[in-house]
């Protein structure tokens, strides 16, 4: 994720302070020398970095806290409450007009992923309760308008497209929206390569057209600095209402998002966090600040536990675990439940104490790895799935030659499987987890 190099930097510095039973004024100043190098590092704009600083420097040498019982812990909590503070303190959540439908422009440079994210909110409203509306206002890029109808489809959600004339097409998407009783649309623009004055003055025109109730400008975070530069560009065109920073789960060092709030003033509203439709997160700036310095963050890992809940389905799991049942098609439906929220390095990075980017368990869970599992199993018979035990040197040859993988790769996932039986075995067979109402958490 974006925030791994300066998050593990942060807890480095930050483990020697609650690694003493003391500390004085002078220790807290070098550790918050390293914190500042370690900002700038992650290309966390200058003067953010030296007032953020300067704010948990000020406050931790004061009294209370140096000679306090646990000094080092006390400056862990006021970095974490400085970043949170930087980061816009509370969630921004999205303006709803008084008047269907809201109106929700999408802003930014070409590459930004505004179609993309057009998508992922229209699925993410769709699941608030909402019906969404898609308008198709990008005709530059070339397929852009066949991007967003494919992306609509796979939601299920209307796209409003026809034309040459971005205006023109937003207008009579508002209109549709009404007659159609769509409570949300969300319209996509062009983006450019770099800012110009046509793409300026063509979503100033759009904005007047449909006076809508967001705008968003969708950054790509692994654009650093120059994103926030982006954003005051676009904020003295139109009246930008929040930001959705995009590619959060690439390999840039984090630095926009620490920066655009105090630069700007705009709210971070949307993350992109991976490349499929679900893999959108409203930006909490507390749950952040918990996953930078390894804290975890329980919040978003029970939500998305919750979303990705079927009841019918774990009551069958229940059932099948107390009868020890647990088979190999039950192991691959657990490990697709897993990628359904994000991965088991994600739901890792969540977890307190667990930090970002490390594994959960011995099962390693990536979109890649899933496909070739699914074509192991599925390359098994339906007795070798039920009762992986029989399956010998042979059959591993024959599944691995069915499922076009090596028999290396059958090995690896036969042991992942009996990893994961035995540990079910010990947690259904422990009667005091029993007596005390424990449930494995598949």
């Amino acid at each position: 994720m974006a925030f791994d190099s300066l998050g593990n930097k942060l807890k480095g510095v930050l483990n020697k302070l609650t690694g003493r039973g003391m500390l004085t004024e002078a220790d807290v100043k070098v550790a918050m020398r390293e914190v500042r190098v370690a900002l700038l590092e992650a290309d966390v704009n200058f003067k953010v970095a030296k007032e953020f600083v300067a704010a948990v420097t000020e406050r931790a040498v004061g009294q209370e806290v140096l000679k306090s019982l646990t000094p080092g812990q006390q400056v862990v909590k006021i970095v974490q409450d400085e970043l949170t503070r930087l980061m816009g303190g509370q969630n921004a959540k999205l303006q709803v007009a008084s008047k269907p439908p809201t109106v929700i422009v999408l802003c930014g440079l070409q590459g930004a992923g505004k179609t993309t994210f057009a998508g992922k909110l229209a699925l993410y409203l769709k699941k608030m309760g909402k019906k969404p509306m898609l308008a198709a206002c990008d005709t530059v890029r070339p397929a852009a308008v066949e991007q967003l109808k494919v992306l609509g489809k796979q939601v299920d959600v209307p796209v409003h497209f026809g034309g040459n004339d971005p205006v023109k097409i937003a207008k009579e998407a508002v209109k549709v929206a009404k007659d159609q009783m769509r409570d949300t649309l969300i319209i996509d623009t062009a983006g450019r390569l770099h800012i110009d004055e046509e793409l300026m003055q063509q979503i100033q025109r759009i904005c007047q057209t449909v006076d809508p109730t967001e705008i968003l400008l969708v950054v790509d975070a692994m654009t650093g600095q120059d994103a926030v530069n982006i954003a005051k560009r676009f904020d003295e065109t139109v009246p930008v209402t929040g930001i959705v920073l995009t590619k959060l789960d690439g390999d840039a060092r984090g630095g926009a998002a620490l920066s655009m709030r105090a630069v700007t003033g705009k709210p971070i509203k949307f993350a992109g966090v991976g490349e499929k439709l679900e893999n959108i997160e409203v930006f909490h700036p507390e749950r952040m600040a918990s996953r930078i310095l390894g804290m975890g963050d329980m919040l978003t890992l029970i939500e998305k536990a919750q979303a990705n809940y079927d009841a019918e389905k774990a009551a069958a799991m229940e059932q099948k675990l107390r009868r020890a049942e647990f088979t190999m098609e039950d192991f691959l439906d657990q490990m697709r439940q897993v990628q359904n929220m994000g991965g088991a390095e994600e739901i890792a990075a969540m977890l307190p104490g667990m930090g970002m980017g490390r594994k959960m368990g011995n099962v390693q869970v990536d979109p890649k790895r899933l496909t070739r599992m699914e074509a192991i199993i599925l390359s098994m018979t339906p007795e070798e799935r039920r009762r992986p035990e029989i399956i010998n040197a042979s059959r591993r040859k024959r599944i691995a030659r069915g499922s076009g993988t090596q028999v290396s790769d059958v090995n690896r996932m036969l042991n992942e499987f009996e990893g994961v039986r035995k540990m079910i075995k010990q947690f259904t067979g422990n009667k005091t987890m029993r007596k005390r109402g424990f449930r494995m958490p598949f």
